[in-house]
């Protein structure tokens, strides 16, 4: 669906740099207690200046499945990020609507997702792609903390299981090493391009956006 996801998109001229750097996804963040948090009209601001190719994500945190759907639609979105503590239950009342399911790699591991899956695959209802973030206590995400690449890069590539797209701490700098490490799907970064939380740093976007390009390139 994407390969290169800029999240927590606040402004038009942001989402323009997103577009013109050569991603291909953003994430507007509807979760309240995040700085990256926006509104509807601010949203539709946002969708008014971007291509339609441009896959448009909206993230929530445990929100009411009616609100999620009425924001989808209505807007319209092009994919839902559920990066709270949704139940597996929970994307069946999504209504088929297609559904990025975000996990906080703990200590754990992969042993919670995997089996997050198992429990989607009993219901008939999962999510399109998995996106693996850090875990920070009390944090749902956009922290800048690396996930750990090693754990990641043992998540089964199964052609019954959603693509992994890989997250957290993402920056310039990293990026490269972490797609040739974890090998995902896609990537998706918010702190890891911004000057301050919310407002994106366009430089560092579009050396973001060109080293994981080239990085996918020479990662099959």
């Amino acid at each position: 669906m994407f390969r290169i996801k800029i999240c927590g998109i606040t402004n038009p001229t942001d989402a323009l740099a997103v577009s013109q750097a050569g991603a291909d996804a953003i994430g507007l963040n509807f979760y309240p207690a995040s700085p990256r948090f926006i509104d509807r009209d601010k949203v539709r601001q946002i969708l008014e200046v971007l291509p339609l190719k441009i896959v448009k994500t909206g993230v929530f945190v445990n929100a009411v499945p009616k609100e999620i759907c009425q924001t989808f639609d209505e807007l319209p979105l092009d994919l839902i990020q559920l990066h709270g503590d949704e139940p597996p239950d929970f994307i069946a009342q999504l209504g088929g609507r297609p559904v990025m399911k975000a996990f906080r790699l703990g200590s754990d591991g992969l042993k919670p997702i995997v089996a997050y899956l198992e429990q989607c695959k009993k219901l008939s209802s999962g999510p399109k792609l998995v996106l693996i973030d850090a875990q920070v206590k009390g944090v749902y995400g956009g922290t800048g903390e690396t996930a750990n690449w090693s754990i990641c890069a043992q998540y089964p590539r199964q052609e019954n299981l959603p693509a992994l797209v890989l997250a957290g701490g993402l920056k310039p700098t990293n990026v490269t090493e972490a797609i040739q490490q974890v090998r995902p799907w896609a990537v998706d970064t918010a702190s890891g391009v911004e000057s301050s939380p919310g407002l994106k740093d366009h430089t560092a976007l579009a050396a973001f956006v060109n080293a994981a390009r080239e990085a996918f390139k020479r990662t099959k």
